[in-house]
C-alpha cells in the first residue's frame, strides 16, 4: 500500500482515536482507559503485518511536515524574506510577520510550537510501543541487514521527532525535552526549558544512534517508501543542525550574551569544523567518489517536479505534495484563464534578481536601459518570471496594466512572478497535472553547507584546502550552465587569489540564488545575524516603461520595514508561560 492511499485512509481513524487518548476519559463507566484501549488497537499484538501502526506513523508524515508550498495563509515563507512579496495588498499574514505583527498572544501561521510538540508525542507514543507488534516483514538496512520492520518504523519515529525539535530550536532557542515520555491530561509537565546547547546535542546523539536502522538510498520500492528518511537524511539533517548551531546567532553573536536557551555560553570556532565534517561525511560516503548515490540532478528546473521513477540523485528527503497544478494556479502569472490561470501570489523582488550572475559567473551590475535579463545566470529564468519571458507560448508583458499584470485590486508590485518549482512551460498553451514535491534535503543544499562551513575554519584562522570550497561551488555553477571562463573556475577566483572574506559573500550569495524559495533565506538570513542590516533596505521592484522599440527598466522601492533584533527568536506561547512556572520568555518579549 503506498503512501497516498495510506495516509488518506489513516485520518479519519486518527481523527477519533487521538481524541480519546488525549482526553483520557475516566467517567466511571469505563473498566480500563480509553487511552489503553486505543493504544492496544494500534500495536496489537496480533497484527503481524502491523497495519495500524503503520497508518499511525505516515499520520504523522502527512499530518507534521507541512508542504513549503504557499504554507503561510496561502504565500510562501520566503515573502517574509528579502526575496519576495505577497501579491496580496490587503495586509496577509505574510505581510504581519514581515513587518513583525505578532506578540506572544496574537501568534501567526510560522510560529508552530503545540502542532511540533504534537508530532513529538505521536512519535513517543509509536517508539514506547511498535516492539510489541509481532512483525512479519522484513527490510533492509543500511548495514545490508535483514530486520523486523519496526526496527525503522522506531527510527523513522525518532528521525521526525529530531526534526520537530530542530523546527522548534531555530524558532525559539533551547525547548523542553521530553524524552520518550507520552504525557497525558493531568500530569504535571511543569519542565523548564533545556539551554540551546542540550538541545543540539539530543538531535545529534538521536541522529547518530538511528542512522544505521534507516534505510539506505537507492530505495528498493520508491513508490512506497520514498517519502521515508534514510541514512543519508539523517547525515543530511546532522550537516544543517550543526551548520546552524556555529552560526553567529547561536555561536559568535548572541542575541543575549550569557543566555545558554538561545545560544552557547561562549563562541567555539571548532563548531564550524564539526559542522564541515558532518558534510564531508556525506559526500564523501554518497557523492560521486563514494557510493555515487547522491549527485546534482542534471536539469535543475525539475528537481522538485520529477520524480524520475524514484531515481532523482539529489533528493534526499521530501514531502509528495500530489499530482495537481496547484502550484502553478497559486503561482503563475497574471493574464490568462481557464487551465492557464495563473493568481501571481509570489511576486519576487528586484534585490533577488540581482542576485543572480552574469552567465561568465561575474556579479550582476544594474542598468536602467539595457535589458537586464541577457546573458544571465540561468538559475535567473528557471526561477522567476519576467517581462519578455517565455511562459504558456506568450512573451510576458509584466509592466504594470500589461497584458500579464493588468490594473486592479491585486497586481504583480515587482512586475515579477515565480517560476521556480513549475515545469518548463515556455512552448505549452495549459498547465498540467504534474507530481510536485516539496524537497525538504537534497544534495546541493550539502555543498552548498560544505563550502560555508569549511571556508568559516578558514575565516576563524584553521587552514583548509580551499579547492575543496571552490569545487562544492563549481560543481553547483556548472550544473546551472554558468561559462566554465578560461581556467574553469565559472566566475571563482583562482585558488591562489582565495580571500575567506570574500568567499563567505559568494558562498552566502550562491546559497540565496541556489536554494531560493525553499525556505532557506528566511532562516539563513537570521542565523547569519544580518536581518537588522538587510531590513535596512527597502525591498525594490521595476517600474517598466515601453516607449517605442525602447524597454526602460526603473527600480523602484516597494516595501519596507524596520528588524527588531528580537525577532531573531519567536515569542514562547504566552498560554505556556503562564502555566508553566518554569517556562521563560524570550529576551525582550
Amino acid at each position: 500500500m503506498n503512501y497516498y492511499m495510506i495516509r488518506n485512509k489513516y485520518l479519519t481513524f486518527l481523527g477519533v482515536g487521538l481524541l480519546f487518548m488525549a482526553s483520557a476519559c475516566n467517567d466511571g463507566y469505563e473498566k480500563e482507559p480509553v487511552e489503553h484501549f486505543t493504544l492496544d488497537y494500534l500495536f496489537s499484538r496480533a497484527d503481524s503485518a502491523g497495519i495500524q501502526a503503520r497508518y499511525f506513523l505516515n499520520n504523522i508524515y502527512y499530518e507534521h511536515l507541512p508542504s513549503g508550498y504557499n504554507r503561510i495563509n496561502g504565500d510562501f515563507l520566503d515573502a517574509a524574506s528579502d526575496d519576495a512579496i505577497s501579491i496580496n495588498n490587503n495586509e496577509p499574514e505574510i505581510y504581519k510577520l514581515f513587518m513583525g505583527r505578532y506578540s506572544a498572544v496574537s501568534r501567526l501561521t510560522d510560529m508552530e510550537w503545540g502542532g511540533y510538540y504534537q508530532g513529538i508525542r505521536k512519535a513517543n507514543i509509536l517508539i514506547n510501543n511498535i516492539d510489541v507488534v509481532p512483525f512479519n516483514l522484513t527490510y533492509i538496512n543500511a548495514l545490508g541487514e535483514t530486520k523486523p520492520l519496526n526496527y525503522t518504523m522506531k527510527a523513522e519515529a525518532r528521525f521526525l521527532r529530531a526534526h520537530f525539535y530542530f523546527e522548534l530550536v531555530k524558532r525559539y532557542g533551547g525547548v523542553p525535552l521530553i524524552g520518550d515520555n507520552v504525557y497525558v491530561l493531568g500530569d504535571d509537565v511543569q519542565l523548564p526549558r533545556n539551554t540551546f546547547a542540550q538541545c543540539i546535542d539530543y538531535i545529534v546523539r538521536e541522529l547518530d544512534e538511528i542512522k544505521d536502522d534507516l534505510r539506505s538510498l537507492p530505495m528498493a520500492d520508491a513508490t512506497e517508501f520514498a517519502h521515508a528518511p534514510t541514512k543519508e537524511a539523517c547525515l543530511a539533517m546532522k550537516a544543517r543542525v550543526l551548520l546552524y548551531a556555529a552560526s553567529p546567532l547561536f555561536n559568535e553573536k548572541p542575541l543575549e550574551a550569557g543566555n545558554e536557551l538561545i545560544g552557547y555560553p561562549s563562541y567555539d570556532s571548532g563548531r564550524w569544523n564539526l559542522a564541515a565534517q558532518a558534510a564531508k561525511d556525506l559526500i564523501d560516503q554518497y557523492g560521486p567518489k563514494g557510493k555515487g548515490t547522491l549527485n546534482l540532478a542534471q536539469d535543475y528546473r525539475n528537481i522538485f517536479v520529477d520524480f524520475y521513477g524514484g531515481n532523482n540523485p539529489e533528493l534526499i528527503f521530501f514531502r509528495p505534495v500530489g499530482k495537481n497544478k496547484s502550484i502553478e494556479t497559486a503561482n503563475g502569472p497574471l493574464g490568462f484563464s481557464g487551465n492557464s490561470l495563473g493568481n501571481g501570489n509570489t511576486n519576487p523582488t528586484q534585490n533577488l534578481v540581482e542576485s543572480f550572475l552574469m552567465k561568465d559567473g561575474t556579479k550582476y551590475v544594474s542598468t536602467s536601459v539595457d535589458d537586464p535579463f541577457k546573458n544571465r545566470d540561468p538559475r535567473l529564468d528557471f526561477t522567476i518570471l519576467h517581462h519578455g519571458s517565455r511562459w504558456l507560448n506568450t512573451t510576458l508583458d509584466t509592466q504594470v496594466g500589461g497584458t500579464h499584470n493588468p490594473s486592479g485590486a491585486q497586481y504583480s508590485r515587482t512586475c515579477y512572478y515565480m517560476a521556480k518549482f513549475m515545469k518548463d512551460y515556455q512552448t505549452s498553451s495549459n498547465y498540467e497535472d504534474n507530481i510536485h514535491l516539496w524537497v525538504m534535503y537534497r544534495y546541493g543544499e550539502v555543498l552548498l553547507n560544505y563550502a560555508e562551513a569549511l571556508n568559516e575554519v578558514a575565516l576563524a584562522g584553521g587552514t583548509i584546502d580551499n579547492k575543496e570550497v571552490l569545487n562544492s561551488l563549481i560543481q553547483l555553477r556548472k550544473r546551472a550552465g554558468i561559462e566554465p571562463g578560461n581556467e574553469n573556475y565559472y566566475g571563482l577566483p583562482a585558488p591562489q587569489n582565495y580571500d575567506a572574506a570574500e568567499m563567505r559573500e559568494i558562498i552566502r550569495n550562491e546559497r540565496r540564488i541556489e536554494m531560493a524559495f525553499e525556505e532557506q533565506r528566511y532562516w539563513d538570513i537570521r542565523r547569519w545575524r544580518i536581518a537588522e542590516d538587510i531590513f535596512k533596505e527597502p525591498l525594490k521592484g521595476l517600474n517598466i516603461q515601453v516607449v517605442g522599440n525602447k524597454t526602460i527598466y526603473n527600480e523602484v522601492n516597494v516595501l519596507s520595514a524596520e528588524f527588531d533584533t528580537k525577532r531573531y527568536f519567536y515569542p514562547i506561547p504566552y498560554s505556556e508561560v503562564i502555566k508553566n512556572g518554569n517556562m521563560i520568555q524570550n529576551p525582550n518579549w
